[in-house]
């Protein structure tokens, strides 16, 4: 007797599973349009930001000769940002992209040798000071960073950088300070040693 209902159940049709394509193709085609439209804003973003950020002035060219080299080290460049907010990031001539680095301190004044953006030269003058921090630009690095501080123009921006080896960064940090605290007309004149 128990077993006459499992005969009935196997003799009843089973439909095959059914595929329902045109809801995986729409839900495809809205996730894709979504995602497109985010990196659209996000680029009109970028250029609005660059827009406001037009008065700030050309940076110095590097020298061609910057001097004996104090300190140099390999790593990365995060980006430049208003000093003391860390989230406003300066777009502006090539400081808003990330990039690998090579950092040199001379007396003169810290050169970022970016590969496919453009060096970055802050004369001695220009430097106000120098820091670890753990972010910058939005970016939160755990090692830490090395966050520069400098004048340009009439702003005073923060520029970060990931040395390779992140032990290196308070020897950076105190060599910064120290040429940042030199004579008062170096300092007044952040366009020394840009010929």
């Amino acid at each position: 007797m128990t077993g006459a209902p499992l005969a009935l159940l196997a003799e009843q049709p089973h439909s095959a599973p059914v595929q329902h394509w045109g809801d995986y193709i729409g839900w495809s085609v809205g996730l894709i349009l979504l995602v497109v439209l985010v990196y659209w804003l996000m680029r009109q973003g970028w250029k609005w930001r660059a827009t406001l950020q037009s008065d700030l002035p050309p940076l110095p060219e590097p020298p061609a000769d910057p001097g004996p080299v104090l300190l140099s080290a390999t790593g990365r460049y995060h980006g430049t940002t208003t000093a003391g907010h860390w989230l406003d990031r300066i777009v502006a001539h090539g400081l808003g992209a990330r990039s690998l680095a090579e950092l040199t301190l001379t007396e003169h004044g810290l050169l970022a040798r970016r590969p496919g953006v453009g060096d970055l030269w802050i004369p001695a003058g220009a430097l106000a000071g120098a820091r670890t921090d753990s972010g910058i630009a939005g970016k939160v690095v755990p090692s830490g960073l090395l966050v520069v501080t400098w004048r340009h123009g009439d702003q005073e921006l923060d520029s970060g950088f990931r040395a390779d080896h992140p032990d290196q960064h308070p020897a950076w940090v105190a060599a910064i300070e120290r040429i940042a605290a030199g004579p008062a007309a170096a300092r007044n004149n952040p366009t020394e040693g840009t010929s």
